[in-house]
């Protein structure tokens, strides 16, 4: 026998996308996506606060329905049986909680609360919990520094606890309404399984290491008194939460009749356990201990390995480091960017008032212009700093423009700003000895734009592999499905399954070396204005950005 069949599905933040893989000749059979149907491009906004991204958790269920039913029809139609597909893994955003009842529905099913914005799910780009993610790593800094150790020092807005706390400060009705709170990655399987108590639910691993400051070194969630001396009520929470997180290679449960009626699938077939979707992409695009896999997309994010030799591995701002987060016997380091496919398209759509086409006008007329040419720098904050600053209230500039600035001029500049932020980082993780021996990018943009990528090369220095399969979020989420449906016959260990699956680069950009040079210069004017504008460099400069958005608030 030479097949073993398996789905993979990414919750992403616009649609979810489906593939089915033969993991034993490596072949993709299929791939199919279908949009959420709420909202702008899937994510439902805010008039009144630019920081809120939520979604509709229906959306979730409607599309996930359809991709499954489009890629199985595509899959029959080339003879394939939808009985032959015998595991599913599961990839989403993060950190996604969603407030759910007692019998784990969201309470957007709920009549009561359909048309409320926080009973929905808290999509990872929501940045309204700021003020709460202060707090908390204000105090884990004061009495419990070991829980913000691995994700330097800091709790993010877009994490989990910050997100609920904030949800009890502005809308106590939904708060006390939800019985607990489920992450997408976490939701998804239960759906899939038909779990409906919320003791059988398996949280991964992935987000709690990575978002819910989890660590089996300290026995899992953080303490009950911890979370008390943040809030009382997330101290009473945390008895709803959950004390143990699973990896990748164990099942979630299995599909239960609903839903193996839905799709055709087989009743009973194994569903592993969620995974956040950076890090299942970082699975599809073959990633292993010195591969630097950078995904991206609309932000991005960079995914390493570093083996587990002790208990404790820190770098200073870089934004989560978990253990067995990724591949199993790894610490997995995320790091990544804000906003980097948001830059660009935010000035095409929303500047220029232009559509997306546009962005192919630009590239070419960018394309014709010499390194510094434009005489134009910009810092890369249009979304705040993840890594190595950790600050979501710094925003974006663009320094240089005079009065013949052309269109095209700030849009290199703008790939410009994320090439050298994406460089920051690569350099604060050499600092601290991961090895990066390759680097490997994949996502929409790394195979769409040819001159992004070059620059990137140019002034990292190194080259810049582009992985082979677009999906590769929904292919390594296959590739976790196939190995839960072959595990111990066909399979020992993930790494066995992308043996066969993982395919050599497609093209590889090298640096031109007279570039590099160039951007090296520029990469120093870049630093001094990140240092300059960066909240904690104590520059005179450092608190601007946030005066401006203070003023803002003042005058809404």
């Amino acid at each position: 026998m030479n097949e073993i069949y398996s789905i993979g599905l990414d919750f992403g933040t616009s649609s979810v996308r489906a593939l089915v893989l033969n993991a034993l000749s490596g072949e993709i059979i299929c791939t199919a996506s279908v949009e959420y149907p709420s909202g702008v491009g899937g994510v439902i906004y805010s008039d009144k606060n630019p920081y809120v991204a939520r979604q509709e958790p229906m959306d979730y269920h409607s599309s996930m329905q359809r991709v499954i039913n489009y890629v199985l029809g595509n899959t029959e139609e080339k003879g394939i049986a939808r009985e032959k597909v015998t595991g599913i893994g599961i990839a989403a955003t993060a950190s996604t909680p969603l407030p759910v009842d007692s019998n784990l529905a969201p309470l957007s099913f709920n009549e009561l609360y359909k048309n409320n914005i926080n009973a929905k799910a808290w999509l990872w780009k929501d940045h309204s919990s700021h003020k709460e993610a202060d707090r908390i790593t204000r105090i884990a800094n004061e009495i419990k520094p070991e829980y913000v150790k691995q994700s330097g020092g800091y709790y993010s807005s877009e994490w989990f606890f910050s997100k609920i706390l904030h949800c009890k400060n502005i809308d106590k009705r939904v708060f006390d309404a939800a019985y607990t709170w489920l992450e997408l990655s976490d939701y998804i399987p239960s759906v899939l399984c038909g779990i409906t108590d919320n003791s059988l639910v398996k949280r991964n691993i992935c987000a709690a290491g990575h978002k819910k400051m989890f660590a089996e070194k300290w026995g899992g969630l953080p303490a009950a008194e911890f979370l008390n001396a943040v809030d009382p009520q997330l101290a009473l929470l945390r008895k709803k939460l959950f004390s143990r997180a699973y990896d990748i290679t164990h099942v979630s449960g299995y599909l239960c009749p609903e839903w193996a009626e839905k799709t055709g699938l087989q009743e009973g077939i194994p569903v592993a356990v969620g995974s956040i979707d950076a890090h299942v992409g970082a699975i599809g695009a073959g990633i292993e201990h010195g591969t630097l896999v950078k995904i991206i997309g609309t932000s991005t994010c960079d995914i390493l390995l570093h083996p587990i030799s002790e208990d404790d591995f820190e770098i200073p701002g870089v934004a989560g480091i978990a253990a067995h987060s990724v591949i199993p016997g790894y610490w997995g380091i995320e790091a990544g960017q804000s906003a980097v496919g948001d830059i660009f398209d935010w000035y095409v759509t929303k500047v220029l008032n232009k559509n997306k086409n546009y962005h192919m006008v630009l590239t070419e007329k960018a394309r014709n212009l010499t390194v510094g040419e434009s005489g134009l720098i910009s810092l890369d904050w249009n979304n705040g700093n993840r890594c190595i600053l950790q600050n979501p209230n710094l925003t974006g500039l663009i320094l240089g423009q005079t009065l013949r600035t052309e269109d095209y001029e700030i849009y290199r500049a703008l790939i410009e700003a994320t090439a050298f932020g994406a460089k920051v980082i690569i350099d604060r993780l050499r600092d601290y000895s991961v090895k990066i021996a390759k680097v490997i990018n994949c996502g929409g943009i790394s195979k769409k734009n040819d001159l992004l990528m070059q620059i990137y090369a140019d002034v990292m220095g190194l080259p810049m592999h582009i992985a082979p399969n677009e999906e590769t979020v929904s292919l390594g989420a296959a590739i976790i499905g196939a190995y839960t449906a072959g595990k111990m016959k066909s399979f020992h260990s993930i790494e066995d399954v992308q043996s066969i699956v993982c395919k050599e680069p497609i093209f590889v950009y090298s640096p031109i070396r007279d570039n590099h040079l160039k951007y090296s210069g520029l990469y120093k004017i870049y630093k001094k204005l990140y240092n300059g504008f960066g909240e904690k460099s104590g520059n005179c400069m450092a608190h601007l950005m946030s005066n401006l958005l203070q003023a803002k608030a003042n005058a809404l």
